[in-house]
């Protein structure tokens, strides 16, 4: 009497743990994303400055600040 209710409830954990990864091997692979910090071949650190600048991130005198760090 006792083991009735302990089975049902490991047969639930295998049946959604069985859901779970037929789930995950239809699916594929988990696509990754590349985080918006990791810059792309051929894009300068002057690059980005200039981007930030014109998106109002930063006001005139960082960014000549900064630019002038770069040149050095």
């Amino acid at each position: 009497m006792i083991f009735g209710p302990l089975f049902m409830i490991l047969f639930l954990a295998v049946l959604i743990a069985a859901v779970v990864f037929l789930a995950r091997w239809v699916g594929g692979p988990w696509q990754t994303t590349v985080p918006s910090h990791h810059t792309p071949p051929g894009r300068t650190a002057l690059d980005i400055l200039k981007e930030r600048f014109a998106r109002g991130e930063i006001d005139k005198d960082e960014f000549e600040e900064r630019r002038r760090i770069l040149g050095e």
